[in-house]
């Protein structure tokens, strides 16, 4: 399962504008500035659907983001491209990250139009690796992560039946052309600056254009809800908070007026409220888990995503919120508010440290 849908936020986006709405999942396109239209595509899960943009340039269109790898989507993208286009051409596609709603169609939209992908390199590695093993046996450092979770047995099985027979992974794809934080797309009149975002995924590629005031989001900045951040058995001493908090600071540099467009939800302005909003529902989570940590004397990573996640169904959400608590206990870990250690049963405990316990945090 490579894709990752957020978690929902408890911070209010009452300070967010919101100046369109929204196109339908039928290929219906709206013009958000010149030259820059927003289409959904609808997608079979509990987030419903994805927006993705089309870039009119000098020659043609560059496509941000692909949707699920589905009969259905490719069917839409050709009602789109060949009846919604003006019949100019598709000349790039150019994927925020390698999560299969952004990028699911990506092997197939470039060999169908013969046109290059542009990604970050870690988002194309990544997309590479774990398109290789769908559908194979879980490793032993797999079943060790998640044991010394505490998670039982039962439940661990059914998230490794779910990832082995995910029904949305992609084509493997073949090449790529690399983008960096810094580089610039001109895309027809407009210049757009890369700013890699962190935390959700590896390098994750936004695209800001500073003079037009406008920011392709991707996942990096959503107005209701907010990105998993998680730590996985790939790095399961990883501190991808610290990482997607570095991002949020460097997408303060945004003007405030900035008209930003995610991937999910509406197209909104008030990119330093949301910004603040995003911070302030983890310095929440933070707060919770240090009480509740502290309440329990110690605690595994299970019991944390319990008391965070009561209502959790199924195994996609058992997987997203065992990421996400411990990508948040590992955050206070490194802070000095948590220690952890692995004990007799295999079983990784965390408890508050003590100078920690009665302090007023400031996170």
């Amino acid at each position: 399962m490579t894709a990752t849908p957020p978690i929902i936020s408890t911070a209010q986006p009452a300070a967010l504008e919101y100046p369109f709405t929204a196109p339908q999942t039928d290929g219906s396109l709206v013009e958000v500035a010149p030259g820059v239209l927003w289409a959904r595509i609808g997608m079979p899960m509990a987030l419903s659907h994805i927006n993705v943009w089309l870039l009119r340039g000098d020659d043609g269109w560059t496509i941000v983001d692909t949707g699920l790898s589905t009969d259905e989507t490719r069917a839409l993208w050709e009602h789109i491209i060949t009846e919604r286009l003006d019949g100019a051409p598709v000349r790039a596609l150019v994927c925020t990250h390698f999560h299969y709603d952004h990028a699911g169609l990506a092997s197939w939209i470039t060999e169908r139009f013969g046109v290059p992908l542009y990604m970050s390199l870690g988002e194309f590695l990544m997309m590479r690796m774990l398109g290789s093993q769908n559908g194979s046996v879980p490793q032993p450092e797999e079943r060790e992560f998640y044991a010394r979770s505490g998670m039982p047995q039962e439940r661990v099985e059914r998230v490794f039946a779910a990832l082995q027979h995910d029904p949305f992974v992609p084509p493997r794809q073949a090449q790529f052309r690399r983008l960096r934080g810094g580089d610039v797309l001109t895309i027809g009149p407009r210049r757009w600056r890369v700013v890699i975002g962190e935390g959700h995924s590896p390098e994750h590629v936004c695209l800001y254009s500073a003079e037009d005031r406008l920011l392709i989001g991707g996942d990096q900045l959503l107005p209701r809800i907010t990105s998993n951040v998680m730590v996985t058995a790939f790095e399961p001493e990883g501190n991808p908070l610290a990482l997607w908090f570095e991002s949020l600071d460097r997408l303060e540099a945004c003007a405030e007026d900035t008209l930003v467009l995610p991937s999910h939800q509406s197209v909104f302005r008030g990119v330093h409220a949301r910004l603040g909003q995003l911070r302030e529902h983890h310095q929440q989570q933070f707060e919770q888990l240090r009480h509740l940590v502290a309440e329990r004397g110690r605690c595994s990573a299970f019991d944390a995503m319990l008391g965070l996640y009561p209502r959790l169904r199924g195994p996609e959400q058992d997987l997203l919120a065992l990421g996400e608590t411990v990508a948040h206990l590992s955050w206070l870990r490194h802070r000095g508010v948590l220690e952890h250690r692995l004990e007799a049963d295999g079983i990784i405990r965390y408890n508050v440290v003590q100078s920690a316990i009665d302090e007023e945090m400031h996170w």
